[in-house]
């Protein structure tokens, strides 16, 4: 079994724009997950079935927590991290398939 290793770091800076970001989440209903996952695919990358991973700006960020307002409800679950400073991320087991980089929306 491999073990992929890949480093962040996201200053905490005046003049940095960027953060790391982890969302995971619990939905109940499958039109609800998938029309979330679409949602988080223009963001950033699927990590595991339900959660992904994304760098992006504080801008975006505040965005991100807009939309999915629109996901809440009582029996599903969205927990967002905003991780700023120096991470490591060890990955054990299935190769992650992505590239760190700013996804841009069209």
């Amino acid at each position: 079994m491999e073990k992929e290793n890949y480093f962040f770091d996201i200053p905490e800076t005046p003049e940095n724009d960027k953060v790391f970001v982890l969302i995971i989440y619990d939905i109940a209903e499958n039109k609800k997950r998938i029309r979330l996952s679409k949602l988080l695919q223009g963001y950033g990358f699927r990590v595991q079935k339900s959660a992904f991973e994304a760098v992006i700006t504080k801008k975006k960020y505040k965005k991100l927590l807009q939309e999915l307002s629109a996901f809440r409800s009582q029996e599903d679950s969205i927990r967002v991290y905003k991780i700023i400073g120096k991470g490591q991320v060890v990955n054990i087991g299935k190769e992650s398939d992505h590239t760190q980089e700013e996804v841009i929306l069209v």
